[in-house]
């Protein structure tokens, strides 16, 4: 229910998600991996982000990035858009039930206006080492952008396809 609530709200979300980035900056210094700190931090996105965004704790969130769906969620643990099998009502082709987690990434990065052009971008492979860890953690200490040699990500090209994402979104409102 708390999760249905949330994502039909995903700018409060990205003005949240903003808040947040900018108060944890502040304790920067204190935070370090491992030990308590972490305990806190991992027992305290499990209890929010848990129910909000069925989060599955991969230590590397990107949220922000994916219209506030989590694509750790899919049961392919797909991060880079929709397998071919999404069916026609835009439900899950591994579980029916459930509606596809980049159907629900592409309606939420469409009411988001600060980050919603980030579902343009490739996101680089999952480092599963820190599974179960902090992603706000790992976001602050750069943990987070420890990626496989040779990964280059592609930032720049999405801020190039930027207007035209939101273009389409436009477009798709009348």
């Amino acid at each position: 229910m708390i999760h249905d609530i949330v994502h039909r709200y995903p700018h409060f979300l990205e003005v949240v998600y903003d808040f947040t980035v900018w108060f944890v900056s502040l304790f920067r210094r204190w935070l370090k991996p491992g030990g308590v700190t972490e305990r806190f931090f991992v027992w305290f996105e499990r209890i929010t982000k848990g129910p909000m965004f069925h989060c599955q704790m991969c230590g590397q969130c990107v949220l922000h990035s994916t219209g506030m769906a989590c694509p750790m969620t899919c049961p392919k643990n797909l991060r880079n858009g929709p397998c071919g099998g999404v069916r026609s009502n835009g439900h899950c082709e591994v579980l029916p039930e459930m509606k596809c987690v980049w159907v629900q990434a592409w309606e939420g990065a469409r009411r988001m206006p600060t980050y919603g052009y980030e579902l343009l971008m490739i996101t680089p492979p999952h480092n599963w080492r820190l599974a179960n860890s902090s992603s706000w953690l790992n976001m602050m200490t750069g943990r987070d952008q420890e990626h496989p040699r040779g990964w280059v990500t592609n930032h720049d090209d999405a801020l190039a396809l930027k207007p035209y994402f939101y273009a389409t979104v436009e477009e798709g409102k009348s």
